[in-house]
């Protein structure tokens, strides 16, 4: 498979997508943050002294998004039709999963918008939870799902999540 962000010298560049037409495109990641008892708790009872984590995380998710051109350097500024944030709470392992969903109708795929928002999601749970923990470790940020252009779709389930497919009841692609 042949790099595109590079030239003939080897030096970083943009990739030229104005030959390309507009498709529909869909990309949907995951990952976690793992937090103490007592921040899980909190986060679940939406007694965290800021407010409400979750939802504030939901709508941080949402603008990381919409701005990961400004953060990723050779990344395609994308006209973002939906962005949908997703949390899953598992007990067990006291920790929050989340999921984003990112659509476009344009000429480059949106995995790493996905991406970028699941990190924003996670790392906004940490921000408003450091005061009482800082401890907590966000991790296994991956690309789910990825659909659209003419590359082909891909489906990547990890094998460490119960049940076989962790996005099976989530409103993801």
């Amino acid at each position: 498979m042949e790099l595109t962000h590079f030239d003939e010298k080897g030096k970083g560049l943009m990739v030229d997508v104005s030959a390309k037409g507009d498709t529909e495109r869909t990309a949907a990641a995951a990952g976690k943050i793992t937090l103490s008892r007592a921040v899980y708790d909190a986060v679940e009872e939406g007694t965290v002294g800021k407010g409400d984590v979750l939802g504030i995380a939901m709508t941080a998710g949402i603008m990381g998004a919409k701005r990961t051109a400004e953060l990723i350097p050779m990344c395609q500024i994308q006209p973002v039709t939906s962005c949908r944030i997703q949390f899953e709470m598992n007990p067990e392992e006291s920790a929050v999963y989340c999921y984003c969903t990112v659509k476009t109708a344009g000429k480059s795929g949106v995995e790493m918008e996905a991406l970028t928002g699941v990190s924003v999601a996670l790392l906004t749970i940490y921000d408003m939870c450091k005061a009482m923990d800082k401890t907590m470790e966000i991790g296994e940020i991956y690309l789910c799902r990825k659909s659209g252009g003419k590359g082909m779709e891909v489906r990547n389930v990890k094998k460490s999540r119960k049940p076989a497919d962790p996005l099976a009841d989530l409103d993801i692609l």
